[in-house]
């Protein structure tokens, strides 16, 4: 019996302790969300500041001013869709279902990013038809993204390839089957775009056979007003700059 006492008494003192323990927690805080079990039992883990910090279209780093973030993604074969991104608006991707065999392109203003009109064009089996004129309804000042698809060449002729050299691709010419490609052009550009991605399909045993998935994700500088100084611009690590070494703000892609 003395001994079930004993017991008892230490029972009812440690409800005792861990009742005002809890009671001094809760009015600290000054509210029930804020009581951490961890902190409440004594332990020292905090969070810490090691999470990485989410910039646009999962881009390693933020952008400055004047330029717009994006990403794009090629298809894998034809098993994985391609998507793209861009000010952390996913415009087409396979989630959205709104991705085709062949080339998915969007067309957006070249100031703001807004969307103007996007599209998937089968290269393969469609009528290539659709896509020039596609091309050709695009404005001066827009910023087009292209991803492929499975096969992106099949279809091409030469009005078409011209049409999208005439965005700034170096690589529309060689575009073939199956090959991955990855672009972000413009109309009204003088030159070649830095921002574009190629990769040869493999042509092994007779047949092509997407590789997988291209990824580019960078900062392109907006399509500003062309009244800006016209100087040569050069690609330094993600972004294009001006060549003069007290000057690192991006310029405007130079426009005819």
């Amino acid at each position: 019996m003395r001994l079930a006492g004993v017991l008892r008494g230490l029972a009812l003192v440690f409800t005792l302790i861990t009742t005002w323990l809890f009671a001094t927690t809760y009015f600290r805080h000054g509210s029930m969300k804020s009581v951490n079990l961890r902190s409440w039992l004594g332990s020292s883990d905090v969070p810490t500041k090691a999470a990485k910090a989410r910039y646009k279209c999962g881009n390693q780093k933020s952008c400055p001013e004047n330029s717009l973030t994006f990403k794009i993604v090629s298809g894998a074969a034809n098993v994985v869709g391609p998507s793209m991104c861009l000010e952390n608006t996913v415009f087409m991707s396979s989630v959205k279902n709104n991705v085709g065999r062949g080339l998915n392109i969007a067309v957006v203003n070249g100031t703001n990013g807004h969307l103007i009109k996007m599209a998937a064009f089968d290269m393969y089996s469609g009528d290539v038809k659709h896509l020039v004129m596609f091309l050709e309804d695009v404005q001066k000042g827009s910023l087009v993204l292209i991803a492929s698809y499975d096969d992106p060449a099949s279809k091409l002729n030469d009005q078409a390839r011209a049409l999208l050299a005439d965005l700034g691709s170096s690589y529309a010419a060689k575009l073939g089957f199956r090959d991955n490609w990855v672009f972000l052009g413009g109309k009204g550009l003088k030159g070649r775009t830095p921002f574009e991605q190629w990769q040869l399909g493999n042509r092994q045993f007779g047949r092509s056979q997407s590789k997988g998935t291209h990824p580019w994700h960078t900062c392109a500088p907006a399509m500003l007003p062309p009244a800006l100084p016209q100087n040569a611009h050069a690609l330094h690590g993600t972004h294009l700059v001006h060549r003069t070494p007290l000057d690192a703000t991006p310029l405007a892609l130079p426009l005819e």
